[in-house]
């Protein structure tokens, strides 16, 4: 007998990873997708915290939780973790780009990158396309990359990418979060005809230990007055989770996202050059091919 629909649980049936998903907006998208009935995944860099956010989850409802435990600003640990996610999940309908990161002063990688740049731009960048014949053999399926506001104040500087000449923490954020942009657009025209789509989204500012690593100067004096006007996880997580699961959304591809509605991003990031471009560089470091 066909199990009725549950228009309340929309994502009953499909599996969905999140990156990132042990705090902040990560965990409280994987708690909300879960809510709808998917089969959720998600990564963390530390085991325990990895293990109390599955419980978390189990705890609010989620049936299925899978966890994966990598550092993506690795690129041998983003391999890693497609290998496992591979042999795990028999489908991946919906991949969630949420892990990120903000430093105040330049810190390199295992592999001699900027964190900024590897972590928040190469590490999605590699992992989709690690992923990618498993969302298309899955689809129609989604890739959801979770960007920033400040993408608009990014700019993507080729002769210095990785920050060596001039570092500024706040430079190499809002250029990453301008790569995620460009990236989820470029990958939306690769994958034209293919029923995975491909989008980015802007989730607020939202009360997070998000940048408490290496904090600015601002940071610490800004964030204790600001913290009371800041968004909860859960509401910073609701444009993600829309992204991911609404109905109406399953053919729209290349879009830009903000409280849960489509907006239009900075005239940079529609730059279809700069995107090629960007696409092309980022596959050298990461040992792909730019066709890829």
């Amino acid at each position: 007998m066909t199990q009725a629909h549950d228009p309340s649980r929309p994502m009953v049936g499909r599996t969905v990873l999140v990156t990132g998903g042990t705090g902040g907006i990560g965990k409280a998208t994987a708690l909300g997708l879960a809510r709808l009935g998917a089969h959720v995944a998600i990564t963390g860099r530390h085991p325990t915290r990895t293990e109390d956010a599955v419980r978390e989850i189990r705890a609010a409802g989620g049936r299925q939780v899978d966890a994966f435990v990598a550092d993506l600003s690795s690129q041998s640990e983003v391999r890693r973790l497609a290998r496992e996610v591979l042999g795990r999940l028999p489908r991946i309908d919906v991949l969630v780009n949420n892990v990120g990161g903000y430093w105040n002063t330049r810190h390199l990688t295992a592999d001699g990158l900027e964190r900024t740049f590897a972590l928040n731009h190469l590490a999605p960048f590699l992992l989709t396309q690690l992923l990618l014949d498993r969302l298309k053999a899955s689809a129609p399926a989604r890739v959801v990359t979770v960007a920033s506001n400040a993408h608009k104040l990014g700019h993507i500087d080729f002769d210095d990418l990785q920050g060596g000449r001039a570092y500024s923490g706040a430079r190499a954020y809002n250029q990453s979060k301008l790569a995620n942009v460009l990236f989820s657009y470029e990958l939306a025209r690769r994958l034209k005809g293919s029923s995975v789509t491909a989008n980015a989204l802007h989730p607020g500012v939202v009360r997070t230990r998000f940048g408490a690593e290496d904090p600015a100067g601002a940071r610490r004096l800004l964030v204790p007055l600001l913290w009371p006007f800041m968004k909860s996880p859960a509401r910073g997580a609701a444009t993600s989770i829309q992204v991911a699961s609404a109905p109406e959304l399953a053919e729209v591809s290349g879009r830009y996202f903000a409280e849960s509605k489509p907006r239009l991003s900075s005239p940079r990031s529609y730059d279809q050059a700069v995107a090629a471009r960007l696409w092309q560089i980022s596959a050298e470091p990461v040992g792909l091919t730019a066709a890829g």
